[in-house]
């Protein structure tokens, strides 16, 4: 009678080659017992020991990118030439030893030995996710597992907006999709290399374990953002700097400004004034004037598109002269203002303001000094005199000289007190 391990070893080939033959013959209906061959499988394999008791056995999890390969190793340490074997989700044998009794090409033998089968799958879909199984035939059998994740970068990233154009100013509503990814992709907003805050995300699950992710973002446009890329950016372990981008045309009414082409300082008579206007607008300004602000411009001044040009400066072109430029969207003027120096003012320039200044300071100066000295001599004179003798005090009210020297200290009544007299 043949030994215990002996027998479960036969009645697992006696499994592997009922399934690699149903296999084969595409699970034909005419053969008959298939159900019950795989009933009695099944109950073999819920006996195998959990993972638990394994020792020996050993695999790990395999994440993959669909349409890459994934590459499910089986090892064994310490092995005794014991049988090795692979199986799919569905305990289906995908390699027993180096035999493939699945007819499923994408699969392919790297490397079998007494401590290794290791089995190659190409183009990896998502029905190729799962838990796969690595059995060994020891007394008891072992078994240990490796789930395969198939990682699906989205596809279809588009970016919708209402319309094409703005107008400065106006808030602008920007749809990001991804479609169809797993798991599901997060979304960042960058204006240019500016990254945005406040989008708003949802996250919609698909019939296929996939996933549809919507972020919605409102900017309010300015002109600086005429033709700068509003970037829709996703983050995904399965694919790296996936982005889309929109451009949004922004229109914004005119930028005016004057600059003096003529001369390079004081505007003196008899000489030439060249100014220019520059404009900048999205459409292009259509019309670009000249005025002088609150009277008319001079007969004799040139206007030539956005010049400017007076040949001969007087004092009667004095004045702000402004430049409008519209469009579509709007106005916008900038002015200059004129102030024609007559020869002999402009030939001293700066220079004879600076000794206007001087003079007036120094004028201030001698000013404050001669106030000075006044009031000190006023200080001195009402002090003068005042300061008296001893001897005078209280004289200060008499009628007269005699009355005075009479009431004074040290007079003669003094006089009288201080006598002495010797016998």
């Amino acid at each position: 009678m043949a030994s215990q391990p002996g027998a479960a070893l036969r009645l697992l080939l006696l499994i592997s080659g009922l399934r690699a033959g149903l296999l084969q013959q595409g699970r034909s209906s005419s053969l008959h017992g298939s159900s019950e061959n795989f009933a009695i499988a099944d109950s073999f394999y819920e006996q195998l020991p959990s993972s638990g008791e394994r020792q020996n056995l050993e695999t790990e999890n395999v994440t993959v990118v669909e349409g890459e390969v994934a590459t499910i190793s089986c090892r064994v340490k310490n092995n005794d030439d014991s049988v090795i074997q692979l199986l799919n989700p569905n305990r289906q044998t995908i390699y027993f030893r180096d035999f493939r009794p699945l007819k499923d090409s994408r699969f392919q033998l790297v490397n079998f030995s007494s401590s290794e089968l290791r089995v190659s799958l190409t183009n990896v879909s998502i029905h190729d996710e799962g838990r796969y199984f690595c059995q060994l035939y020891t007394d008891p059998p072992q078994e240990a597992y490796t789930t395969i994740t198939v990682l699906i970068p989205p596809n279809n990233l588009v970016i919708d907006v209402q319309k094409d154009t703005y107008v400065e100013g106006e808030e602008v509503e920007m749809n990001c999709t991804a479609m169809a990814s797993k798991p599901a992709a997060a979304i960042r907003w960058y204006k240019g290399s500016q990254e945005l805050e406040g989008g708003k995300t949802e996250v919609e699950a698909m019939d296929n374990k996939m996933f549809r992710v919507r972020s919605q973002i409102s900017v309010t446009v300015l002109k600086e953002d005429d033709e700068v890329p509003f970037v829709c950016l996703v983050d995904h372990p399965a694919v790296k700097d996936l982005e889309t981008r929109q451009y949004i045309d922004v229109q914004y009414k005119p930028v005016v400004m004057v600059s003096v082409v003529y001369p390079q300082g004081l505007t003196r008579e008899g000489e030439a004034l060249e100014l220019t206007c520059r404009t900048v607008g999205k459409p292009r300004p259509d019309k670009v004037t000249w005025v002088r602000v609150d009277d008319d411009l001079p007969e004799h001044v040139l206007i030539e598109d956005e010049k400017l040009f007076i040949s001969s400066l007087n004092k009667t072109d004095n004045g702000t002269y402004r430049c409008e430029a519209s469009n579509s969207v709007g106005s916008s003027s900038a002015d200059y203002t004129l102030y024609v120096y007559d020869t002999r003012a402009a030939e001293e320039g700066p220079l004879g303001v600076d000794h206007a200044v001087i003079g007036g300071v120094v004028a201030v100066v001698v000013f404050a000094m001669l106030c000075l000295l006044i009031i000190l001599g006023r200080y001195f004179a009402r002090h003068k005199g005042t300061y008296f003798t001893h001897e005078a005090k209280g004289a200060d009210d008499a009628a007269d000289a005699d009355t005075a020297i009479i009431n004074a200290e040290g007079g003669q009544n003094s006089c009288e007190e201080k006598k002495e007299y010797f016998i």
